[in-house]
């Protein structure tokens, strides 16, 4: 038996959304205290 479109799309969004291919998304502060090492050197 077949699933209903919204179903099946419902599942595609939550495979889509559960993929995270490049890590976990920086805040601002983490990404600036990078850069401000950086500058150190």
């Amino acid at each position: 038996m077949t699933q209903s479109k919204s179903q099946q799309e419902r599942q595609w969004t939550v495979r889509k959304q559960s993929q995270n291919p490049h890590g976990k998304v920086k805040s601002f502060e983490q990404l600036a205290e990078e850069a401000g090492k950086k500058e150190d050197k």
